[in-house]
């Protein structure tokens, strides 16, 4: 096994947890809505403490998931030899089509 091989495996393992890393945000995300609109239902005191908990203790959590996600996918990506973060596009000559 040659270097490129071992890390387009890393790469793939790597894939699989960001790819759980990201649904696990969007579905926790997804509940904190449904948070907010419980709480905006219940109104007074305890829509208070709903938000305030939410606020406080999920969406950092849910922030941090999500990052630490993102990270794994750019080196996923990386150590597949993927730069799909850079510009293919070649710049057009000033003078294009003049002869």
């Amino acid at each position: 096994m040659n270097i490129k091989e071992f890390f387009g495996k890393i790469s793939d393992v790597l894939r699989v947890i960001f790819g759980y890393g990201i649904t696990i945000s969007l579905f926790a995300g997804g509940l904190t809505f449904f948070g907010f609109i419980a709480a905006l239902i219940i109104g007074g005191d305890m829509a208070t403490a709903i938000c305030t908990f939410i606020s406080g203790k999920i969406i950092p959590v849910i922030i941090y998931i999500s990052t630490i996600s993102v990270v794994i996918g750019i080196i996923a990506m990386y150590l597949k030899g993927e730069v799909a973060l850079t510009s293919n596009k070649k710049k057009a000559s000033k003078h294009q089509g003049e002869m």
